[in-house]
């Protein structure tokens, strides 16, 4: 795992950046929250085999947010397929009946599971298991904002974990836009007065995006520094997302000696 027990979660804000540091939506004297600077992400905690009985698995804390990811597979699919070169990736995301603070609504997030799909689709080498399916089922047990970018990561690292031959990790990241500020990985009480949102999922030794949304209004400029912020943010959690694959692969190695 990148952090031990007692330790404090590794942190992966982008390089700082110049700029104002109030929103207009805001007092003049407005901080965020939880504290942070706009341009400061919240600690990140990993650990990897959380699952026993799951091919690979990984949980993550990204502040208040909660999440845990097991993989299955590659095995055979219950479904009927012609033959294929390519395997299949099935993803669902779900949510606790606790996860928010109105209890009893957990319920499968199919809009999530889509766009969980489509930001590892490409990271996956599929051709490495033909004609079978790997099963990625993602339960946040605490949303706290910015749920998506933290199941994406998590996803990633719960498929290395379960030895999925992938091009490289992803990474997830997003931004806020509240007035002219841009308030990187928001939580949940940001993202309910945010004029507009982006998220970037991408493969950070590669340098590749594997998936960009983006909601509300932005201008060219906006946008791009929004993007910037995210790209930077997002190297910084791939050496964080490695380092625990690499601490996880010397325990291993550890208790088998």
């Amino acid at each position: 795992m990148a952090v031990k027990s007692g330790m404090t979660p590794a942190t992966y804000s982008p390089s700082p950046t110049t700029g104002k540091k109030k929103s207009p939506l805001f007092k003049e004297d407005w901080i965020r929250p939880d504290g942070r600077g706009f341009h400061q992400c919240r600690p990140a905690f990993f650990r990897n085999g959380a699952v026993n009985a799951a091919s690979g698995s990984a949980y993550a804390e990204f502040g208040n947010t909660k999440v845990i990811v097991s993989v299955f597979g590659p095995r055979e699919s219950k479904k009927a397929m012609l033959y294929s070169d390519t395997g299949r990736l099935n993803c669902n995301v779900s949510y606790t009946t606790f996860a928010t603070p109105v209890r009893g609504q957990g319920s499968d997030h199919k809009e999530y599971s889509s766009m969980l799909h489509k930001a590892l689709e490409g990271a996956i080498i599929l051709e490495s298991f033909p004609k079978t399916t790997v099963d990625v089922f993602a339960l946040v047990l605490e949303s706290s904002g910015s749920d998506l970018p933290v199941i994406i990561s998590v996803a990633s690292l719960a498929l290395a974990d379960a030895g999925i031959l992938m091009y490289d990790l992803v990474a997830a990241v997003s931004v806020s836009c509240i007035g002219k500020s841009l308030i990187i990985d928001p939580i949940s009480e940001e993202e309910n007065c945010q004029d507009g949102s982006l998220m970037i999922t991408c493969m950070p030794s590669r340098y590749e995006i594997t998936q960009l949304a983006v909601t509300g209004d932005w201008s060219a400029l906006k946008i791009n520094e929004g993007m910037q912020l995210c790209l930077d943010a997002c190297a910084k959690l791939g050496k964080i997302m490695r380092s625990c694959l690499k601490e996880s692969a010397s325990d291993a190695q550890d208790e088998s000696s």
